[in-house]
């Protein structure tokens, strides 16, 4: 059924609480959990729920997506018919709220799609969700519009027909509809609104607090079980790198450790990127290193995010909260510079 669907990702969203992983790429390139990044969670639910054309709507910081997305081909979709489709939008602000005046500057793409069904999501929810399963029932139920719910709430992603969608997005001046979740928020426009309960694991990841605490839940093996699933796999751009390197004053506990790391200090309960290096005499708890960044010795982080290439010197001492971890920027350095 996956067939009868076109994917619709909506990356235009700003959050400002997520500034300091933002600053340099939108939302949806936000890295997570080791190696992927957040749009590899919808766009690899849309693969395996069998759509073969997906559209993706970024509206700012988009070269980071770009390069990361590429011509699709680590999701099967750099197809000669359908497959992935980049629609950026440079003209509309930030400030600006809503899709569809960003669909509307795109609307060939939905005039010319076959697929009779549209399916919208946001770019950054993370789960392992059947999309085939909820089509059915929107189907069975007659629904205008189907809406996919977590624990009663709303998880922004939505079914309905294209034909339907088309309407509302040429109609949008009239009906002061800005996006989809517009739409199912008026109960005065007729159209039948039918819920879907999602009972598998999610996280919105809309703020640095929920991004630190969903990024170390995953070291919960109950968690990674629920969104990791046989059968459903997460794609992610592949990178070829050597295994990682463990010296003799490596120790390492409950962590999640990528390719192409060296590490010579001591990690417990936390995420590290590929291609990390972690400083001998150095202690990191409780925190998430991203790709390429470099931690030298002696040095004692907790709670704490470090962005990609980043670079912290050594004896650096840093130590944040559960609910307000330190965040190093990408790029940026930290105390002294580190010995070559």
């Amino acid at each position: 059924m996956g067939k009868l669907m076109l994917g619709v990702i909506d990356a235009t969203t700003y959050k400002r609480e997520m500034n300091d992983l933002t600053l340099q790429r939108s939302i949806a390139a936000v890295p997570f959990a080791g190696r992927y990044r957040l749009i590899d969670f919808v766009l690899s639910n849309m693969v395996n729920s069998g759509i073969e054309s997906v559209a993706i709507f970024p509206k700012y910081q988009y070269r980071s997506l770009m390069d990361h997305l590429g011509s699709g081909k680590n999701w099967d979709l750099n197809r000669k018919r359908d497959g992935l489709f980049f629609f950026p939008s440079p003209d509309l602000p930030i400030s600006h709220i809503g899709s569809f005046r960003h669909f509307q500057q795109h609307i060939d793409y939905f005039l010319r799609s076959t697929q009779k069904y549209a399916l919208i999501c946001n770019s950054y929810t993370v789960c392992n969700i059947d999309y085939e399963e909820v089509l059915r029932r929107h189907i069975a139920n007659g629904c205008d519009i189907t809406r996919v719910c977590h624990q009663g709430r709303s998880i922004d992603m939505f079914i309905l027909e294209t034909s339907l969608l088309l309407d509302l997005i040429a109609n949008q001046q009239r009906n002061h509809y800005q996006s989809i979740v517009d739409v199912v928020n008026d109960e005065t426009n007729g159209l039948t609104v039918c819920d879907y309960e999602y009972d598998g694991y999610v996280a919105i990841i809309d703020s640095i607090e929920r991004y630190f605490y969903h990024s170390l839940e995953l070291l919960q093996p109950e968690i990674w079980k629920q969104l990791f699933l046989k059968g459903r796999p997460i794609y992610t751009k592949v990178k070829d790198e050597p295994p990682t390197k463990y010296t003799s004053h490596a120790f390492v506990r409950n962590a999640m450790i990528a390719n192409g790391c060296v590490i010579e200090g001591e990690i417990e309960s936390s995420i590290i990127s590929r291609a990390v290096k972690i400083g001998k005499g150095t202690v990191v708890q409780n925190s998430v290193i991203m790709q390429k960044s470099q931690i030298g010795e002696n040095c004692h982080l907790e709670y704490v995010i470090v962005d990609k290439d980043a670079r912290i010197g050594d004896g650096v001492k840093l130590i944040g909260t559960p609910k307000e971890p330190i965040v190093i920027r990408k790029g940026t350095i930290q105390g002294a510079l580190m010995k070559s």
